[in-house]
């Protein structure tokens, strides 16, 4: 399955066990040395990428070629000068970097109130589950499963892509331009820092089908709800000081992340919830796995059998999974999902009867058996409380 850039944990009784991340191959893909065309921010002609001020200061605080950034360029970036702290997230629109041809090509490795009472759960693990194999979810995704998209970005081994849902904010009743996903998606960890070029696509390919029908069909329905590019992100503190790749499985349990978006293009004031056709509740406050009857999990995998052009899903009763009886206990399914679901949702039925977000894909052995998800709670709902308020009045 997939990989927090293609670690292997060697803990015992869990084996290959990366992250459902699906990466691009490198300088070897189409496109891969395409010069980003023109900044959707501060721009003029003639076709150049312009730079706001304020990004040029603290890019040239850090040390950095705005050349080398501009064209795409990651020589050289060591962890003394990457942006990794939280609030040093710098993401500016280039519009058309990812044009829906690119998107197509974006490919897997080669490579194979009162608290509710968890103490049961934590330091345990169950027999590991019987593998669940992941059905086609039903289309259009529009009505289906409004706000669970593809998440693409660059990092310094090529493009790459994950999965991420749009959730509800409380500051925007009905108006959200909040999506979660994965920390491994957005951060490379103790070693690294933001990763590039965050764009978000809801509703991807909406119809479904298989790559080979998406080349033919028309960009309403490959880009059905617009492209969206993060412009503010939060992950947790853990993930920033000890997560990445070996060894950033054991971090797992905080292996949560939030954006806010903007469009690339005008959507006339409308919201990411409002174009999308949904967004989801997230619930910080889960009860016990034993009291969870069934958890599904969505998103779009990559790798082999799946193409990455349809979306997915995996429903069964979650288990328990503890990477470190000090750290929270992950929920655990079956589930056949590969690489580029990592970051999609996992819900469960609220009382209403809607899904209700309770955690993210984030790893799970290869060949793909299971998967697991951390348990969101306090620290999920610091960083979820932060980003809402931050952007309460700007929106």
């Amino acid at each position: 399955m997939r990989s927090i850039r293609r670690p292997v944990l060697a803990a015992a009784a869990l084996t290959a066990v990366v992250a459902l991340t699906a990466t691009g191959c490198g300088p070897d893909s189409d496109n891969a040395d395409a010069k980003p065309s023109q900044s959707a921010a501060d721009t003029t002609g003639g076709g150049a990428i312009k730079i706001p001020k304020d990004i040029q200061d603290k890019l040239k605080e850090h040390g950095f070629d705005l050349d080398k950034w501009k064209n795409g360029e990651w020589k050289n970036w060591d962890r003394d000068k990457w942006l990794r702290e939280a609030g040093e997230f710098i993401n500016p629109i280039i519009k058309n970097f990812w044009n829906p041809d690119k998107i197509e090509k974006v490919k897997p490795p080669k490579d194979p109130s009162k608290p509710e009472d968890i103490s049961e759960d934590q330091g345990k693990t169950d027999p590991e589950p019987a593998a669940v194999p992941a059905q086609p979810v039903k289309t259009p995704y529009t009505t289906t499963a409004p706000g669970v998209g593809l998440l693409l970005f660059s990092t310094p081994q090529g493009e790459s892509r994950c999965s991420a849902t749009v959730v509800k904010d409380p500051a925007h009743p009905g108006k959200s331009n909040l999506v979660w996903t994965a920390a491994h998606c957005v951060h490379a960890g103790k070693n690294g820092g933001w990763y590039r070029n965050m764009m978000f696509v809801p509703n991807f390919n909406k119809t479904g089908g298989s790559a080979g029908q998406l080349k033919n069909k028309p960009f309403e329905e490959r880009v059905p709800s617009g492209k969206w590019w993060a412009d503010d992100m939060a992950t947790s503190s853990e993930w920033i000081k000890d997560g990445g790749a070996v060894p950033g499985v054991p971090m797992a349990p905080y292996d949560f992340a939030l954006m806010h978006v903007k469009p690339e293009e005008s959507t006339g004031g409308k919201s990411l919830e409002e174009m999308a056709g949904g967004a989801y509740q997230v619930d910080f406050n889960a009860p016990a796995m034993a009291k969870i009857p069934s958890l599904t999990a969505q998103g779009y995998p990559a790798e082999a059998p799946f193409d990455g052009a349809a979306q997915q899903s995996c429903t069964d009763k979650p288990t328990r999974l503890s990477m470190d009886a000090n750290k929270p206990t992950m929920y655990r399914i079956g589930c056949t999902m590969t690489g580029g679901s990592s970051g999609g949702p996992w819900f469960i039925k609220g009382a209403d009867g809607k899904p209700v977000l309770v955690s993210n894909m984030s790893m799970g052995p290869r060949p793909a058996r299971w998967s697991a998800g951390p348990h969101l709670g306090p620290e999920a709902k610091a960083i979820f409380d932060n980003m809402s308020k931050k952007w309460a009045s700007k929106q």
